[in-house]
């Protein structure tokens, strides 16, 4: 976390930790992918490499006789870094006429900007992976398209045991750490779970199904992350506005909203180290000759971002309609 300005260096650190203390709660989507970082002054392409497991060994080896082996089968995933950013202006008329601490308002404000913007983002990557299930009332359910989703078709338990043994068919692997929404910035541990992220108009419909926890009833609520409301057997639900909705979507133009299911190293994301996300403040009179009579100043903030499905088969999408 890095701030561009020519401020006090003491007030440029308290602006970026207001900043980044307005943007890391609302990343949501992005804390429980896998972090490559890319070194500065290095490049804006990563490749993430993605080693296929090989089939299990079972003729009996002969006497003397050499066995042909296996092969890797390697997959290479690339994705381009991009740089993303706003910023607000104003006159030295409003900062001397206002009362309000106009930096420091303008620094929460851009930080939920900033969050909001990385976070939607990587949720339109993530909820655009091919393993997807739609809600059906009808038993047996025969929905298989999004135009498909009426009224009545809800969350279920039957969707979310048909995800947890499709993530268990598929081998995927618990999450057992997120990025932290602190300003450390760091990743912080996870109780062993699927994670699901879901809209408040669907977790109305979650808490009411049967084998639904609420965190109230946790035995430990030690590990709860930001914004848990609850579990159902293997996986823990976070709630988020930000949740994907298609608009008008359904079966008469209902809308229809995503619940996605995550496994680990479903998806990676990278920026580039030390560029992840600044704030950049520009005083009055810093624009030299372009602001003679010290008009005008900034506050902005700009990331380097990119997010990249790595695992399709370790995440699931379950498109519902709302009660």
């Amino acid at each position: 976390m890095e701030t561009i300005a020519t401020v006090p260096h003491a007030i440029n650190n308290f602006y970026d930790r207001v900043l980044l203390e307005r943007a890391l709660p609302r990343l949501v989507h992005i804390r429980y992918g896998q972090v490559r970082d890319i070194p500065k002054n290095m490049t804006n392409v990563i490749k993430f490499r993605k080693y296929s497991s090989l089939v299990a060994a079972t003729t009996p080896l002969t006497e003397s006789l050499t066995p042909d082996g296996s092969s890797l089968t390697i997959t290479d995933i690339t994705a381009t870094v991009a740089q993303y950013g706003d910023y607000l202006s104003f006159s030295d008329f409003l900062q001397v006429t206002t009362l309000d601490p106009i930096l420091v308002e303008s620094a929460e404000i851009l930080g939920e900007q900033a969050g909001d913007t990385l976070d939607i983002l990587c949720r339109n990557v993530i909820t655009a992976g091919t393993a997807v299930q739609y809600s059906d009332v009808a038993s047996p359910q025969t929905n298989a398209a999004r135009l498909s989703v009426a009224a009545l078709d809800v969350i279920s338990i039957v969707d979310l045991n048909k995800a947890i043994r499709d993530l268990k068919l598929e081998n995927a692997k618990k999450i057992t750490e997120m990025v932290s929404p602190n300003v450390a910035y760091a990743t912080a541990p996870v109780d062993s779970c699927f994670v699901g992220i879901v809209h408040p108009n669907i977790s109305y419909t979650l808490t009411t199904l049967t084998g639904f926890v609420p965190i109230e009833d946790y035995a430990s609520k030690a590990n709860v992350m930001p914004g848990e409301i609850g579990k159902y057997k293997e996986i823990r639900f976070v709630e988020t506005t930000n949740a994907k909705v298609f608009d008008d979507g359904g079966a008469g133009a209902i809308d229809v909203y995503a619940t996605l299911i995550l496994g680990r190293d479903a998806y990676g994301i990278t920026r580039i180290a030390g560029e992840s996300l600044k704030n950049i403040v520009k005083p009055l009179g810093s624009s030299g000759t372009a602001d003679p009579l010290n008009q005008r100043s900034t506050s902005g903030w700009k990331a380097s971002f990119v997010s990249r499905i790595l695992q399709q088969l370790f995440m699931i999408r379950i498109e519902s309609a709302m009660v």
